[in-house]
């Protein structure tokens, strides 16, 4: 997985020395300074913008001679003014650092090379800085030999007259990137050739190398889209589709050896001291998928913290202290370790909508007319390989297909457009585990857009997602077919269909019960959803879920047990479904979830299934909560505790069995005669 870079693409974050530092000191910096710089001289490592690259490099080396000299020879009466001058070549060799390392960052040239009038611009600057301290230089305070002192001078003459420019081959590459932009928009595809000498001039070889192109500029585009930098939104979606037409088109096979080590991983001993407790958010108890920072240092998940700032909070819950600021930082740190605990313990996580993190509501609409074309391009030539090609090209275009639909409603909606559906139906059945796989994968993905939903279930999608949960090649391929039926649930026709075909929620229910912990996570998703239909309770009854429901509220999962408690929840809302939920002896084992659980919501399923039961149970469940003085506890605590949804609920209970017990032990009211009244004492 691709981390955020801790400094942002052409910042400089160069630092003064400090006033006091010593003569020597600095030169010493400055010595290691012009050391790390010459280290990066291999030639390779600047496809684009060599001519300022290696006059920068070039001077760097002259002047690390001259430091080199001066801490030799020693420091004297070393004025003042020239320790400024020193400083200041410091900083601007600081920014030359910085600036030649993005050049020769791998995954950027392609917006370096579109950025050829900035980054020139950033050199002319540094180049032009140091000439200025070259300038001012006391040399005849400095104890240096008469060759050394003739050497600055010149160096700082050639800075000032050297010409950064940009070179023709960069110049001829970008015009090409232009050139093809224009043939996006017409919907044309370009020249195979043109693209192929773009991606020669930057040097990237490989599918892998232009993934990684496409990798930093997504990252750049959700990062000033999240910044509110829309003017270059853009720019930036041009040159994205320029880079995903390439992988699509120019590299025939993908190396998904590198593809698996740029894959999160975990080792095990990295986080085996960390307890769950640490990365809950202190106050939703939930793991922190979003984790920012505030002011006081505490950190909490996005979405509480900011419901409690907005609710007029300004205080830390943690701490109590005043927030100073309401800004919240992105902890990374903290999402990293979330990221290997869900990794390590198999457990999903939803991704957030933090800065420079892809979000899928801002990709309704593509980016720019360019950016469009050259997707819908893309599509068409994928779906073409997919349909006519051979294994091999089809294992590609699927795979290409999986990225292009993880999260992109755009591309979702342009292969649905293109029919991608019907072959990715087609292949499910006839090919082996790797393109079953991919395909439910990608129809997993775009059964999260309304077109995409639609299109399986016109294609008869139902039934061949059914049969991938029974048989299919792959665990994962089972997996995300019970997921395809949770967002087809979604729609109240498509649920019904679902319904009413025989092996649809007994296969749902075995998966259930036999399923790794994301076979028994989508699979409980999906029956909830397939509950929202009236039709389906008998189904899901008939099919043995609430035995399998119960014995899951033992689970060690704790979502699991929540969301077993949901299903037990809608079950309970009609009367057949309590009737069987009683005869299961589920009541113990729900009162036991209420009392251990840390989750809110996960208390608010407890005492909502337990009011239903009460309601459509009568006297006989009411009987036996009465029994339960753990859950009167329980139930008191969610009154004066709990969310107000909760501490309603929990009231209703309480008045049931309250109502219960006098009318099992009534009080007896017996009269007093005192002085001719007649009063009544309990």
């Amino acid at each position: 997985m691709n981390h955020l870079p801790e400094r942002k693409i052409l910042s400089l974050p160069a630092v003064y020395p400090c006033e006091a530092i010593s003569p020597d000191t600095l030169l010493s910096s400055l010595i290691s300074l012009c050391h790390e710089i010459l280290a990066k001289r291999v030639s390779g490592l600047y496809p684009i913008h060599r001519g300022a690259i290696l006059e920068a490099i070039r001077e760097v080396g002259l002047l690390s001679n001259f430091f080199e000299e001066v801490y030799e020879c020693g420091f004297g009466d070393f004025p003042e003014s020239a320790v400024v001058c020193l400083s200041e070549l410091h900083f601007a060799l600081q920014k030359l650092g910085f600036l030649l390392h993005d050049c020769s960052r791998k995954g950027a040239r392609f917006w370096i090379l579109m950025r050829s009038d900035l980054v020139l611009s950033e050199f002319r600057v540094q180049i032009r800085s140091i000439a200025t301290a070259l300038d001012v230089l006391p040399l005849e305070f400095i104890n240096i030999s008469p060759e050394a002192k003739e050497l600055v001078r010149l160096l700082s003459m050639q800075a000032w007259t050297v010409e950064i420019e940009l070179s023709k081959c960069d110049d001829l590459a970008i015009r090409t990137v232009r050139s093809v932009l224009n043939q996006f928009k017409r919907g044309i595809n370009p020249d195979p050739v043109d693209l192929k000498r773009v991606l020669d001039h930057l040097q990237i070889q490989s599918w892998s190398d232009c993934d990684d192109e496409l990798s930093f500029l997504e990252q750049e585009l959700f990062s000033h889209i999240e910044e509110g930098h829309n003017n270059e939104v853009p720019f930036l979606g041009s040159l994205t589709g320029f880079m995903l037409y390439c992988r699509v088109v120019i590299f025939n096979s993908v190396d998904f050896k590198r593809v698996e080590r740029k894959e999160p991983t975990t080792r095990a001993t990295s986080i085996d001291w960390l307890s769950p407790d640490g990365l809950q958010c202190p106050i939703s108890l939930e793991l922190m998928t979003d984790p920012v920072t505030v002011s006081s240092g505490q950190t909490y998940d996005r979405a509480s913290i900011k419901k409690w700032i907005k609710s007029g909070c300004l205080t830390c819950p943690v701490t109590g202290k005043m927030l100073t600021s309401t800004e919240l930082v992105p902890n990374l740190a903290v999402r990293r370790l979330v990221e290997q605990y869900c990794h390590r313990n198999d457990i999903l996580i939803a991704e957030p909508s933090t800065k420079h993190r892809r979000t899928v509501d801002k990709t309704d609409v593509p980016f720019c007319v360019a950016s469009a074309g050259a997707i819908r391009l893309a599509v068409s030539f994928l779906v073409c390989k997919l349909s006519k090609g051979g294994t091999q090209e089809r294992r590609k275009a699927i795979y290409e297909m999986r990225k292009l639909s993880k999260s992109n409603n755009f591309h979702r909606a342009c292969l649905v457009e293109a029919d991608a559906v019907p072959w990715l139906l087609y292949v499910l059945s006839s090919s082996g585990p790797f393109i079953q796989d991919n395909a439910v994968a990608v129809l997993l993905n775009l059964s999260k857009h309304p077109s995409g939903r639609k299109a399986i279930f016109e294609s008869g999608g139902i039934g061949l997602i059914i049969d991938i949960i029974k048989y299919g090649l792959k665990v994962e391929a089972k997996q995300n077919a019970a997921a395809v039926l949770f967002y087809l649930s979604s729609v109240e026709d498509y649920r019904v269909e679902i319904g009413k075909i025989s092996e649809a929620v007994p296969t749902l229910v075995e998966l259930l019960r036999n399923g790794m912990y994301r076979g028994k996570k989508n699979a409980a998703v999906s029956l909830f959803g397939l509950l929202e239909s009236p039709e389906n309770h008998p189904k899901v009854i008939s099919a043995g879920a609430i035995p399998v429901l119960v014995s899951l509220l033992k689970c060690e999962r704790s979502d699991i047990v929540y969301d077993s408690v949901a299903i037990l929840e809608k079950i309970a809302e009609r009367p057949e479904g309590t009737i069987q939920i009683i005869k299961s002896a589920a009541i113990a084992r729900v009162v036991d979830v209420l009392g251990s659980s840390t989750s809110r919501s996960g208390k608010e399923h407890c005492v909502s299934l337990l009011l239903f039961l009460c309601k459509n149970g009568g006297h006989t469940v009411v009987s036996q909560l009465g029994r339960m003085p753990s859950l009167m506890v329980e139930l008191y605590r969610l009154v004066t505790e709990g969310t107000a949804d909760a501490g309603k609920k929990a009231r209703s209970i309480l008045d049931l069995i309250h109502n219960h017990n006098e009318a099992d032990y009534p009080v007896v009211v017996l009269p007093i005669q005192i002085h001719d009244r007649v009063i009544h004492a309990l």
